[in-house]
């Protein structure tokens, strides 16, 4: 975890209404972390009740801001829209967009169903779409707002194993730029992180092995295993008034990966 110390101070934030999905694990519970420190009215969406509660109490404790947490299921979109406005009525009209959640589930090429592909592309690139469309009607009558997207480093890699989801994470990108172009006229700006392997508790619980880390850290320049606060930190900024010239951009953070 962070502390305030840690992480620059964004004036612009603070009391701004910050719609993280994914929020209660990963790189989703670091956002939701960070978005407290800067005073901001966080509210995040997922379906891990339990994981929530904690990312809850921690924050309320070390920041006295505590997170609100919606429970849904982001791959039921009329569920989810309804949400988003659920939460403009409850909490007010969401200013900072941050699409997060995502599952990057193995499989083998040909056990891929028409029917998994639909749930991965649901789980993986569908919800940034309507999340995004939903909450740009509340940023247009707020006079502007940011969306910032999480990409994947992983299929600029060509990693096997897991296709729908690497074909989902390009499709981010080009999501970007689309809704970048679609709203600028409003004042809205639209940026995608892109991280590369990042040592979430998932990470390290399934794919993490000596071996394995060596070779990443062959490929990279910074030799050395990267952290979700280092991607939260990046979101920072690019959700802020800071980057206020920046739209339509996919940023890596992968420590330098060097083919």
């Amino acid at each position: 975890m962070t502390t305030i110390q840690d992480c620059a101070i964004y004036p612009s934030l603070k009391d701004k209404v910050v719609l993280i999905t994914g929020g209660a694990s990963g790189i989703g519970s670091s956002i939701v972390e960070h978005f407290c420190i800067q005073q901001s009215k966080v509210v995040f969406l997922d379906i891990n009740d339990k994981e929530a509660k904690e990312v809850i109490k921690f924050n309320s404790s070390k920041y006295s801001n505590e997170p609100i947490y919606y429970n849904c299921d982001l791959t039921d979109t009329e569920k989810l829209i309804a949400t988003i406005n659920k939460i403009g009525s409850d909490i007010g009209e969401v200013s900072i967009l941050i699409n997060s959640a995502a599952h990057d589930e193995r499989h083998e090429m040909d056990s891929v169903t028409s029917e998994y592909w639909d749930n991965r592309m649901n789980a993986n690139i569908k919800h940034f779409f309507f999340a995004a469309q939903t909450c740009s009607k509340m940023m247009k009558n707020n006079g502007g707002g940011t969306i910032v997207n999480i990409g994947s480093f992983s299929w600029m890699m060509g990693i096997g194993g897991m296709i729908c989801y690497t074909t989902a994470k390009s499709a981010v990108s080009g999501l970007t730029r689309s809704l970048a172009r679609e709203l600028g006229e409003y004042n809205i700006r639209v940026n995608c992180v892109v991280p590369g392997w990042i040592m979430t508790k998932r990470q390290l619980d399934l794919w993490v092995t000596p071996e394995v880390k060596k070779q990443q850290l062959e490929k990279q320049c910074l030799k050395r295993l990267l952290e979700p606060n280092e991607i939260a930190k990046a979101i920072l900024f690019f959700a802020s008034d800071d980057s206020s010239a920046t739209s339509a951009q996919n940023f890596v953070f992968d420590g330098g990966i060097v083919n």
